[in-house]
């Protein structure tokens, strides 16, 4: 299958758009798509609270996981010197409160969003996570995988995490719970394994640092390759094969949220019950 419709989309979705380039900021289709789809699925699972507080819980799911690592690594957040994602945020939030009805959550609304979710959750685990790790100053960090990887699944869950810790969506004063994440199989939940998945996959077909390129090379040997080097694919085409892949999980996981695959029996459920 040629990756070649898929690589040409994203080219398109990433581009600059007015009125956002008349102020020079780089803000393209897939940052509001990916920013008005956050929105409104949390006014879909939360009752109504204060603007203030809503925006908080919005904030810290976005750039919670960033303030955690960014200390970690010497990196600085985004947020600290650049307040336009921030406001974008902030913007779409108070656009979709005043939308006087949302869609009901259903297997024909959820699904072609979960496409979306793919492509937008690819740019973040392949085109933003990466850039800073693998350019860092220290060459330890710059060339450690699991650096990249940790990255990755802190910066995409950790918002999520402080969020439903201290009990953010719930209608409920502020306390301090135990997170989905670590409840009886919280670690199943696809945006946590998926997000060190994609991003090592994106590294491992890019050959984003040695180690990567060094493991394609013997998994192509084990597979039954001459045992020459591998060359890296194009970081265009790998970005567009991982989205793909999200894509698939993420409608995998609204058909099963919805019952249409994998259904437990009625015993199950009793017992569950």
């Amino acid at each position: 299958m040629s990756l070649q419709p898929f690589i040409s989309l994203y080219r398109y979705a990433v581009e600059p758009i007015a009125p956002f380039t008349w102020f020079g900021t780089k803000v393209c289709s897939l940052d509001l798509v990916a920013v008005f789809r956050l929105c409104i699925a949390l006014r879909q699972m939360r009752e109504d609270l204060s603007f203030v507080r809503d925006a908080c819980a919005l904030l810290t799911i976005v750039f919670g996981g960033e303030a955690i690592i960014g200390p970690l690594l010497g990196i600085l957040p985004s947020f600290v010197f650049s307040g336009v994602s921030p406001g974008l945020y902030i913007a779409a939030q108070a656009i979709v409160e005043y939308i006087p009805v949302l869609p009901s959550v259903s297997f024909g609304t959820e699904l072609p969003l979960s496409i979306v979710d793919g492509f937008t959750r690819a740019m973040l685990l392949c085109s933003l996570i990466p850039p800073p790790v693998i350019t860092h100053t220290s060459p330890i960090v710059a060339s450690s995988p699991w650096a990249l990887l940790l990255s990755s699944l802190v910066i995409t869950n950790g918002g999520f995490f402080i969020t439903n810790m201290f009990s953010f969506l719930e209608p409920t004063p502020l306390t301090l719970t135990t997170p989905d994440e670590l409840k009886p199989y919280g670690w199943t939940t696809t945006d946590i394994w998926s997000a060190p998945l994609i991003t090592g996959l994106y590294a491992l077909l890019t050959h984003a640092q040695p180690f990567w390129a060094e493991f394609h090379t013997v998994i192509s040997t084990a597979l039954g390759g001459t045992g020459g080097k591998v060359g890296p694919m194009d970081p265009e085409s790998a970005r567009a094969l991982c989205a793909l892949i999200l894509a698939v999980l993420f409608s995998t996981r609204t058909a099963k949220n919805f019952g249409l695959i994998w259904k437990k029996s009625v015993a199950e459920k009793i017992k569950i019950q």
